[in-house]
């Protein structure tokens, strides 16, 4: 029997939030705006870097790649979600679940390894300030975000193949809001020592990494500021980094709760709800931290309404 059913289970079904029928319109109008607002903060962002050449610096290069990410990467779990909370429940065939599964690791990996890079484009901008052109050259930029994106592909290869060789049998049911690694891991029969290995070798080596890059770019520099004189000085300095840091804290925060902890006897409904914040919370933020906090997005979004409503 076991062995038929393993044969059987070639769908999964999404039911996240499908137990609040009464929910399930005002869920989805929720989603729906958070999506639309991530694809129209995000794209507005690429345009605004694309045609404001005030923002043709490394840093906001690499701006324009993570905006382009997180607009992919909300793009791969919310329509799926919007589909389960208007049908309640979707059901996905197993090559889906592993295409959507490849690409959300992709995306996700990417987003950890640019914030990495971009915390240490921050380093170099305050503490190499005469270095900097030298250092963060174009064929330097694009190797980075190069590296960045084949890092990401090679990890979300690893982690698929490993995923799908595992046995389904049984219940077919996700109650969770897109086919990620531990809900999938609930459903598997036999030994599944292998994927949880995964699990913790992308854990221990992917975000931990990227988080001791960011952390070790910080502390210098908070070195560098702290020899700067005036406070005045020390606050505009420091300024250029708050943007980063607020997004580095939304990202990470979340994903750290997520995979950096034992995932058995953990409750669904609180991972679904952090899961909803990096997935469509976190993607939405991000252009919106970025043009409130910087007089540099600012002032080029204040040129683009001033042209557009020009003569």
């Amino acid at each position: 029997m076991a062995g038929r059913n393993r044969t059987l289970v070639t769908e999964f079904f999404l039911t996240a939030f499908t137990e609040y029928p009464e929910w399930g319109l005002p869920l989805f109008l929720v989603f729906l705006g958070l999506y639309l607002a991530t694809l129209l903060g995000n794209a507005g962002m690429i345009v605004l870097i694309h045609k404001d050449r005030r923002l043709h610096t490394p840093m906001y290069f690499f701006l324009g790649h993570l905006s382009s990410v997180d607009m992919c990467y909300s793009s791969v779990t919310v329509p799926q979600l919007l589909l389960v909370l208007w049908e309640r429940g979707s059901a996905i065939s197993r090559a889906r679940c592993a295409a959507q599964f490849f690409l959300f690791t992709f995306f996700a990996s990417i987003d950890c390894y640019l914030l990495a890079i971009m915390a240490y484009d921050r380093y170099a901008a305050v503490c190499q300030p005469l270095l900097y052109v030298t250092i963060m050259t174009e064929k330097t930029l694009w190797g980075l975000v190069t590296g960045a994106y084949a890092a990401g592909f090679s990890s979300a290869f690893v982690r698929t193949v490993t995923a799908f060789t595992l046995s389904f049998c049984g219940n077919n049911e996700i109650d969770f809001i897109f086919c990620d690694l531990p809900p999938l891991l609930k459903l598997s029969c036999g030994d599944s020592y292998t994927q949880e290995v995964v699990i913790v070798v992308f854990a221990t080596f992917v975000m931990p990494a990227c988080v001791v890059v960011i952390l070790v770019s910080y502390l210098f520099i908070i070195v560098a500021i702290m020899r700067i004189p005036s406070a005045g000085g020390r606050a505009k300095t420091f300024s250029t980094c708050a943007s980063h840091l607020t997004a580095v804290a939304l990202f990470f925060g979340t994903l750290i709760f997520m995979y950096l902890r034992d995932n058995s006897g953990q409750s669904s409904g609180r991972d679904r709800v952090v899961s909803v914040l990096y997935t469509v919370v976190t993607p939405m933020l991000n252009p919106f931290i970025y043009s409130l906090r910087n007089k540099e997005v600012k002032a080029a979004l204040r040129g683009a309404l001033i042209s557009k409503g020009g003569p």
